[in-house]
């Protein structure tokens, strides 16, 4: 067998607002590279080619059209950030190319140009939604950053309040990179909701835990227990920059580095050798890592490079990944991934609360989630359950 050679593009910010993900999400491919180009089976060997947006909106779509028009490559793994996505989208239609997106999302998306390795809304929000239903309350108050992740998070969250009769209490949203926020967190302390739902990134969401920890201690109140914050993107490449109020949040997400399985102490003994200066493993450097891998037995698969004969070739692909067994949907690029609720210690790491009894298939336009369900609900018959 031949073995082919291909450029990818690698288009995450390591500077700039969120960087702590982006540098995550760095290593994570970089370490898959690495693995791939040893492998002497595999099909391919991966040249990466970077470009650093620094978070800035309008330097995503620079760096594509550099890469993918200057260039002329066919794939690139990139964004964090559901605007970046959006906004370059149109390039790799135009271009006949594919997006390998590692990150979970809002969803109400499918494109046959973006392989999807981060959870659907699914797989997040609505476990999430049912844990906080179960465990703390109906009265939520909700705050994020000002961009469609939180908008869309919110709404479904709005919604599955309004149906088992519970309420917003407040909702407000805020510029990315927006660190004023003692006005709301002291708002939020004054107006004792059930739980915090934050969708907050970056340089903001640290600065809203810190501050919402401090007004709490000022008016007496424990905070992690008697005002919740959970999140669907917390991470562990996060906590170290919250300090010392990083204990005690709820995380909705399908890996934590505490997962116990033969896969993940591979992956993160792997990870504190090399990047252990950017805190533990987290979800989103193990989408990155489980795109590159996807990307190389689609590669095997289909004897080729080229978009057409990749995209054909992606459904029903499997990867024994950190976090278990992965899928890729052949109906939508997205990944049959196992939801789990967590909450951070002391320690820069989760305790996990909860995981499903098996990988759930994505359901990005939430067609057979119940918002209300408090109960997990299995998929209908014609989508198959991995277990």
């Amino acid at each position: 067998m031949t073995r082919r050679q291909l450029d990818i593009g690698i288009v995450l910010s390591t500077t700039g607002s969120y960087a702590a993900v982006g540098r995550s999400m760095r290593a994570g491919a970089d370490l898959a590279i690495a693995e791939v180009n040893a492998d002497r089976q595999a099909a391919v060997t991966l040249h990466p080619v970077a470009i650093d947006p620094g978070g800035v909106q309008s330097a995503y779509g620079e760096a594509m059209q550099a890469l993918l028009v200057d260039r002329g490559l066919t794939h690139v793994l990139g964004c964090y950030t559901s605007s970046s996505r959006k906004d370059v989208l149109p390039l790799f239609e135009k271009n006949d190319a594919l997006l390998w997106y590692p990150s979970h999302y809002e969803g109400f998306e499918t494109s046959e140009n973006v392989v999807y390795t981060g959870a659907a809304p699914n797989q997040h929000i609505i476990p999430l939604v049912r844990h906080l239903l179960c465990h703390h309350g109906k009265r939520g108050w909700l705050v994020g950053s000002n961009y469609i992740w939180a908008w869309e998070n919110n709404r479904i969250l709005r919604e599955a309040l309004s149906e088992v009769g519970g309420a917003v209490i407040g909702e407000r949203y805020f510029p990315v990179g927006e660190t004023d926020l003692r006005a709301v967190a002291r708002q939020i302390v004054s107006d004792r909701p059930d739980f915090i739902f934050t969708t907050l990134i970056g340089h903001s969401c640290y600065e809203f835990f810190r501050l919402l920890r401090a007004e709490a201690a000022a008016a007496g109140i424990d905070q992690p227990r008697a005002l919740p914050i959970a999140s669907c993107s917390l991470s562990e490449a996060e906590l170290p920059m919250i300090g010392d109020s990083a204990a005690g949040h709820l995380s909705s997400s399908v890996y934590f580095s505490t997962i116990r399985s033969e896969a993940n102490d591979r992956f993160t003994a792997q990870w504190d050798r090399h990047y252990a200066h950017l805190g533990r493993a987290c979800a989103d450097a193990e989408a990155a890592y489980i795109a590159i891998h996807l990307l190389a037995l689609a590669v095997a698969k289909a004897g080729s490079t080229g978009f057409a004969e990749m995209r054909a070739a992606l459904g029903g692909i499997r990867f024994a990944a950190p976090q278990g067994l992965v899928t890729v949907d052949p109906d939508n690029l997205h990944c049959c991934l196992r939801p789990r609720i967590g909450r951070s210690t002391d320690h820069g790491t989760f305790d996990i609360l909860h995981e499903d009894p098996a990988p759930v298939w994505p359901d990005p336009y939430l067609v057979w989630a119940s918002l209300g369900d408090v109960a997990p609900r299995q998929a209908p018959a014609h989508l198959q359950v991995v277990r």
